[in-house]
Order: C-alpha cells, then sequence, then structure tokens
C-alpha cells in the first residue's frame, strides 16, 4: 500500500498541514520540526503524488543524469554527450530538460536522487559509472528504478553492468564498458615488453568498476603463468580514489613496497597522474625506471610528458548512444545489454625494463 502524507505526519508526530509545508516549502516550518518530517520522508520512503506512478503518460519533460563527480573528465565527458542528446529540439520528439545529479560517489546521495527524480515524474533517467557492490544498496536501487519504470520512465544505465535482483524484472537499458577486457590487455602488454614487478593502483574497493578492472588485470597475470592471488599479489595493489593525489600516494606506497617494482597501472587517467608526479619525486624517470598506464583514454593523455600508454573508451560515444536510448530514439539493444570494446593505446610512458631490472 502507498505511503500518504498522513502516515508522514504520524510517523513525525506532525499534522498533516505542517508536512505540507515542509514539502512545498511555501510556509515557515522551524528547524527541528523540519528536519524530524524530513526523517520520517526518508524512513518512510515517501513520494509525492503516488497516483502518478501508474500512469506512463503522466511524466514531465525531465531527465536526470546522475554522475558521481561532473568535475572529473570521465564522467564530464559522458554528461555533455548526454546532454547534447537530450536537449536536441530538432530530433523527433523534440528536446527535454537534462538535469545532471552530482552524488559525490554518495550510495546515499544516488538513492536520493532517484527519490527526488520520481517525485519530479521525469521522463527518464541516465546512471552513469560504476554501481556501489553491496547486496542492501544493490536491492534499494534496483527498488526506486522499478518504481520510476512502473510511472513510464526510461531507465538508461551507462558505464555500469546490469541490474543483477534475481526475481526483478525492470526495462533497463544498458551501455556497459569492457572494463576486465580492457585491462587485461593493458597487463598483457606490460608483460609482453617483460615486466614482472608491476604494481597496480586500484580504485575503491567497493565499485563494480574497481573489481572489473583489477579481474582483467590479474587475469593477464595468471595466463603469463604469474601469481594472480595471494600475498604478494595483494603487496602490490593499493587501492584508492579516482583522483590524482590518491595516485600520487599509492605510487610512493608501492614504491616503499617494493623499490624494484618496474610498471605501475593506474585505475584511471587522472590516477596516473598522480602516479606520474609521485615517481619523479622519487628521482626515477618515466619509463626509462618506471613505466606507467592508465586506463580511460582521456583528452590530457596524449599531451603528458611522456604521452600515456592507455585503454581508450568513447565517452562521447557512448554517451550519446545512452541519450539516444533515454529518449526513445534508438531500439534497446537486444537483451537490453550493449558492451562497448575498449581499445588499448599504446604511447611512450611505457617501454622495456632496462636489463637486469624485470
Amino acid at each position: 500500500m502507498a505511503v500518504t502524507l498522513a502516515d508522514v505526519a504520524a510517523r513525525a508526530g506532525v499534522s498533516s498541514a505542517t508536512v505540507s509545508r515542509v514539502l512545498n516549502g511555501n510556509y515557515p516550518v522551524a528547524g527541528s520540526t523540519r528536519e524530524r518530517v524530513q526523517r520520517a520522508v526518508e524512513d518512510l520512503d515517501y513520494v509525492v503524488n503516488g497516483q502518478a506512478r501508474g500512469l506512463a503518460a503522466a511524466t514531465s519533460d525531465l531527465i536526470g543524469v546522475l554522475v558521481n563527480d561532473v568535475a572529473d573528465p570521465f564522467f564530464g565527458l559522458i554528461a555533455s554527450a548526454v546532454q547534447a542528446e537530450i536537449s536536441d529540439s530538432s530530433a523527433p520528439g523534440g528536446g527535454k530538460l537534462a538535469v545532471v545529479c552530482n552524488t559525490g560517489g554518495s550510495p546515499e546521495a544516488e538513492l536520493t536522487y532517484l527519490t527526488l527524480l520520481e517525485r519530479q515524474r521525469a521522463a527518464g533517467v541516465v546512471i552513469t559509472g560504476g554501481a556501489v557492490e553491496g547486496a542492501e544498496h544493490s536491492a534499494a536501487v534496483a527498488a526506486r528504478l522499478a518504481r520510476l519504470a512502473e510511472s513510464g520512465t526510461r531507465i538508461v544505465l551507462c558505464g555500469r553492468p546490469p541490474l543483477d535482483q534475481p526475481g526483478t524484472r525492470i526495462p533497463v537499458a544498458t551501455v556497459a564498458f569492457d572494463n576486465q577486457g580492457g585491462a587485461r590487455r593493458l597487463t598483457e602488454h606490460l608483460l609482453s615488453l617483460g615486466h614482472r614487478r608491476i604494481g597496480y593502483v586500484a580504485g575503491p574497493a567497493d565499485r563494480t568498476t574497481t573489481r572489473h578492472r583489477l579481474e582483467g588485470h590479474r587475469a593477464a597475470l595468471a595466463d603469463h603463468g604469474l601469481p594472480s592471488a595471494g600475498p604478494d599479489v595483494e603487496r602490490l595493489t593499493v587501492h584508492g580514489s579516482y583522483d590524482r593525489s590518491s595516485g600520487y600516494d599509492a605510487a610512493l606506497e608501492l614504491l616503499r613496497r617494493d623499490p624494484a617494482l618496474t610498471a605501475v597501472i593506474a585505475a584511471n587517467d587522472t590516477v596516473a597522474l598522480g602516479v606520474c608526479a609521485a615517481v619523479r619525486d622519487q628521482g626515477l624517470s618515466i619509463p626509462g625506471d618506471v613505466s606507467v598506464a592508465g586506463f580511460d583514454d582521456l583528452p590530457f593523455s596524449v599531451d603528458t610528458a611522456p604521452a600515456l600508454t592507455t585503454v581508450r573508451i568513447p565517452l562521447q560515444e557512448a554517451g550519446a548512444r545512452a541519450g539516444r536510448l533515454v529518449m526513445g530514439r534508438q531500439a534497446p539493444p537486444p537483451g537490453g545489454l550493449a558492451t562497448i570494446r575498449t581499445e588499448l593505446m599504446v604511447r611512450a610512458s611505457t617501454a622495456r625494463p632496462r636489463a637486469g631490472s624485470a
């Protein structure tokens, strides 16, 4: 049964009129009272105008685009391409209003934005970037997406794996990236050059992107008869955030753990910048002493000195495809899933290790 305004009022210990005032923001309400009402709304998962859930036609001209960090070039490129498709008034069906929602990587913020978009009867939702792993959060996301879909909202995942909720069928189109395959080819490249002491700067441990790229790296190690699990492998793996400072700190830690390592693979190109800075600050050269590689092929990668070996994801093409899907201008892929292939971009930041160092 749908949660009502009266249910929220009872939970917060106030009148229905007070709840209405808080939700509409059209009348002064004491701060403590407002907090109680907002907490009750979250606890009960109350959605304004819940009757609209079953009305497929009762959607607005708003489309939400969820990103981890709009200042990150990875998400900026995707969001820009999605928005260009959504706002294209010359395309069939005209344009709509794209609202970029910056979650900051917070699982709670992701859920909050999905609830707010449901209240606004959004015509579509595009969720970008890797998913937070964990049964509880995955179930919460699936529940919100199910309600959005019931109300006629188109849902597209871009850069994350399909929903994995047994017994739940939600019409979601997924544009996934071959992170595992790309990471595997990147490590194979370093191994083919003769590197054997390879450090790995991974992203946050609870993200699907981190797991898939790390799996690809370790699969390549196993293919070459090298240890792919155990203390020695974990010793050469450091987790951090997807930012430059994390790459800097992680590279220093890796060099402390194994001063003789000859290569470092970074979680993404931004992290690789930090790795390069740390390597140089230790008086080492790239790639003479340490080869460095990234992932994503962000625009600055080719302009670094030396140019960065990386894995290219066609982010703008993927974002444009997600935009067409959420606007209904392109048919969903077979089975709802399209996997975007990655491409190894070999540049000057990787080379054979010096004789006797591998």
